[in-house]
């Protein structure tokens, strides 16, 4: 961990400065625009521009890399979303913010791609394993930083919008000092959604719904603990706590994963997420707020990295790159559906609708994966999960799907 950390510290910095201005705009944007008097409709219409604009961003930005290279695009992609957090701090209108949100939405991908494609080609065999798992500490930890700089006193309104641009500006410095040459990159080939549903209906259908559920907690906790009378420092401060709990349940769960049929841990997932909603519903407490969403979080954010191991343990190991690329497509389109749904979702039934929203999510996932359970058996040969970023982070892309492939690779040639 120690010689991983001061071969590559420079691109860690600069990717946990992403991450940490990742989560503090998108908690940002919710609070500020619930101030300014949006409708529930407005902030998620607005908030769903994200993942839309990562939706054409998934496709089109390894191109761009692969035409021009990492360092303009990465230059080029901080500087959009910098210039969009200063527009979020210059206007107060709905279609501006929800432009700016499209832009960051498309530029993100493409900084992630670069980032892991660099560290990729930097890493050497005998510690990528070491530098996964420092990059995966990255992608838990930074946005609930960011989330909780949130609360910090901003009297002016325009603090923490300058603090997002800084830290995005700042992110590009260490790669640009880095005294590696940029890494020969090639888009990957893409592998179309009708054939990854025909390896794993699953993963298809549970990485949709279950990204509903992660997308719907992220942008509507801190507006409906806002409508339950917590301030704006303890709002963000309810979103940190569920962040965490999300991000503490990734190893454990991603451990049991290995040791049984995935398709169990997913019911299990599913049964806690729609079991918390339900309690939800009947204990409105805002005193226990917290706690219900953190259970919830602990159901659906380690969900995604099952569902792609479970993939993955279907796949031969020239399909799990594009499959990565596909998979993060789905995981986008849920979150849209999620960010529209979650806000415009907490006035209906009684002020209860985000909580049935969060349990009929629950137990869709939980009873397609049952479905498949009696329908098929498991996989004779399982890998390892790898534990996955949360809403507002980098997902699986290169680094992941690189190690996933050298891995699978190792264990033929052993077997041969």
């Amino acid at each position: 961990m120690k010689r991983a950390l001061m071969e590559n510290w420079a691109l860690f910095l600069g990717m946990m400065m992403l991450m940490v201005a990742n989560g503090l705009l998108a908690t940002l944007l919710t609070i500020r625009g619930n101030e300014l008097g949006f409708s529930d409709f407005t902030i998620s219409m607005m908030q769903a521009c994200y993942p839309f604009g990562a939706l054409a961003g998934t496709i089109i930005a390894p191109r761009l890399v692969e035409k021009v290279g990492h360092i303009r695009v990465f230059s080029a992609l901080a500087s959009l979303v910098s210039i969009a957090a200063i527009i979020h701090l210059l206007t107060k209108d709905a279609y501006s913010w929800s432009a700016m949100r499209f832009l960051s939405g498309f530029c993100y991908p493409g900084l992630y791609v670069i980032t892991e494609s660099w560290l990729n080609a930097k890493a050497e065999n005998r510690i990528r394993a070491q530098i996964l798992s420092v990059y995966f500490v990255i992608q838990l930890v930074g946005p609930a930083g960011g989330t909780a700089l949130v609360g910090f006193p901003d009297p002016s309104g325009n603090l923490l919008f300058g603090v997002v641009s800084i830290l995005i500006s700042l992110s590009i410095v260490p790669l640009l000092l880095s005294n590696n040459k940029a890494p020969d990159y090639t888009a990957p080939e893409r592998m179309p959604v009708q054939r990854l549903y025909r390896v794993s209906p699953l993963a298809v259908v549970g990485i949709v719904m279950m990204s509903i559920g992660m997308s719907a907690q992220f942008i509507s906790l801190p507006l409906y603990a806002l409508q339950q009378g917590f301030t704006a420092a303890q709002a963000s401060g309810a979103l940190v706590v569920s962040l965490i709990a999300g991000a503490l349940v990734q190893y454990p769960v991603g451990w049991i994963s290995d040791k049984t049929d995935r398709r169990y841990v997913v019911i299990g997932l599913g049964i806690l997420t729609a079991l918390s909603g339900l309690w939800m519903v009947f204990d409105t407490s805002p005193s226990r707020l917290v706690f219900g969403f953190a259970a919830i979080a602990m159901g659906t954010y380690p969900t995604y990295s099952i569902l792609a191991a479970h993939a993955n343990d279907q796949l031969r190991p020239g399909q799990v790159v594009p499959a990565s690329g596909t998979m993060v497509f789905l995981l986008n389109l849920g979150l849209l559906i999620g960010t529209v749904l979650g806000p415009n979702a907490i006035a209906l039934f009684d002020g209860r609708g985000l909580q049935l929203l969060f349990v009929m999510v629950g137990l869709g996932g939980a009873a397609v994966a049952l479905v498949r359970r009696v329908q098929e058996a498991p996989p004779e040969e399982t890998g390892e999960a790898q534990a996955m970023g949360i809403i507002g982070m980098a997902q699986p892309g290169v680094l992941q799907a690189d190690s996933w492939i050298e891995e699978e690779e190792q264990g033929t040639q052993a077997d041969l």
